[in-house]
């Protein structure tokens, strides 16, 4: 009943309990449960539904049986029971049919195993006992031994800049061509794309657990995350205009915490207002990409963020792209931009409106839908920087052309880059005016 990413956080599960149609099957399991050590009490009268309702407002055991002798559709009912079982749980059927089948589709639903009545003390004995042994048996998905963990932010410099398209880029490329398990956080409440892009209904699970702090655990994420390929998961909302954003960022963090226990890699699509309410969102992140454009009001904006950064997420390393880069040139040189923000950028995007348009038509984003082309080449780019930036050292720019980070001295002659700026802002203005 449950997929490789998912890791339980629980620990106070119940060792065992079962969901029987009949008394005299009833009387054949309980002694057995008693010789195990665990609770025959655990062991309740009702069907598969009956498992269904309890568990769907109480945790679900380590191993869990279930009889589907009263069920009329039995692979419709096993799914429902998936959605309300915790994760890891070892679940074991019991039933009448006897056909190939039927066993073989319930194996494929994610059950370990299906028991035929009438019940015998060995044949139940046997069978809870190798249930136990899987459960108890190192998953390669446990914490300590699981792949270490990379978050990454991602932050327009100014709205339209692309940061969407690059945040949802890397989450597919992480999960679908380096099949990581990843998480896509969609922190845009109102207006975020990020579902969108990849052509889904964003659900209401991150504007329940901004309501709700309290209820976000294992068994929470399991439930409302949506999935987009078998290692990619979206937590996204579209939160009704007029319904403001209400919260100390407690859910946020709480989130990000269950990323890090079920997954390989977060990619968080942040709107530039939130590291004002709610700073400590990157107090975990690994990687920060900020995405911006060659103009003059970026520079400016880039300017901020960049020094925001060093002061309150200074143990991330960042990553500076450059979206939507014009052949004939942009509003100012990349040159004066460098100048301006101190420092290299690390990658840049072709302007490519024949690729947008592309992916958009496709329903998908725009990492997937143009694996051709330059503007393709740089995300792929982007995403194994990315993946290999915890291998770099702090205080270097992961991703810099030639594998290095910015030219020794880059960040001299900050004087040079802020009359650069002030002088193209004045000629802005003039122009203007």
């Amino acid at each position: 009943m449950n997929a490789p990413w998912k890791v339980s956080g629980h620990t106070t599960r119940d060792a065992f309990a079962a969901y029987i149609c009949d008394d005299a099957s009833l009387a054949v399991l309980r002694p057995v449960v008693g010789e195990l050590g665990w609770a025959p009490e655990k062991c309740n009268k009702g069907g598969l539904r009956n498992a269904v309702q309890s568990l769907s407002i109480t945790s679900s055991p380590n191993i869990l049986m279930v009889d589907l002798s009263e069920s009329g559709d039995p692979l419709a009912d096993i799914n429902a029971l998936a959605e309300v079982c915790e994760p890891g749980t070892v679940v074991i059927a019991v039933g009448q049919v006897n056909d190939v089948r039927l066993y073989r589709d319930l194996l494929g639903s994610g059950i370990h195993d299906y028991l035929l009545k009438p019940l015998s003390e060995g044949q139940l004995r046997d069978a809870l006992v190798q249930a136990q042994a899987i459960f108890s048996a190192p998953k390669h998905h446990d914490p300590a031994t699981a792949k270490k963990h990379i978050s990454t932010a991602v932050i327009g410099s100014r709205g339209g800049v692309g940061a969407s398209m690059v945040a949802t880029s890397l989450a597919w490329l992480f999960s679908n061509d380096h099949k990581q398990p990843t998480a896509l956080l969609d922190l845009d409440i109102h207006f975020g794309t990020g579902a969108l892009a990849l052509d889904l209904e964003p659900g209401r699970g991150l504007t329940d657990a901004i309501e709700n702090p309290s209820r976000i655990d294992g068994l929470f994420i399991e439930r409302a995350m949506i999935r987009a390929n078998d290692n990619l998961s979206i937590l996204s909302a579209e939160a009704p205009i007029n319904t403001p954003l209400m919260t100390d960022g407690a859910a946020f963090l709480q989130l990000e915490e269950e990323f890090r226990q079920a997954f390989e890699m977060t990619v968080i699509d942040l709107p530039r207002n939130m590291l004002i309410n709610f700073p400590h969102l990157l107090a975990d992140v690994n990687v920060v990409v900020v995405v911006t454009d060659l103009t003059l009001a970026a520079a400016r904006d880039t300017i901020r963020i960049l020094s925001w950064l060093k002061s309150n997420a200074s143990h991330a390393q960042t990553l500076i792209v450059a979206n939507k880069c014009h052949a004939s040139g942009g509003e100012i040189s990349k040159a004066d931009f460098e100048a301006s923000i101190e420092r290299k950028i690390n990658y840049s995007v072709p302007y490519d409106l024949k690729a947008a348009t592309h992916a958009a038509k496709l329903g998908q984003t725009f990492g997937e839908a143009n694996r051709s082309g330059k503007a393709g080449a740089a995300v792929r780019d982007i995403a194994e920087a990315v993946r290999g930036a915890t291998d770099v050292e702090d205080g270097s720019e992961p991703g810099a052309k030639g594998g290095k980070g910015a030219k020794p001295g880059a960040e001299k002659g900050s004087l040079l880059g802020k009359i650069k700026l002030g002088k193209l802002l004045a000629k802005k203005e003039k122009a203007g005016a």
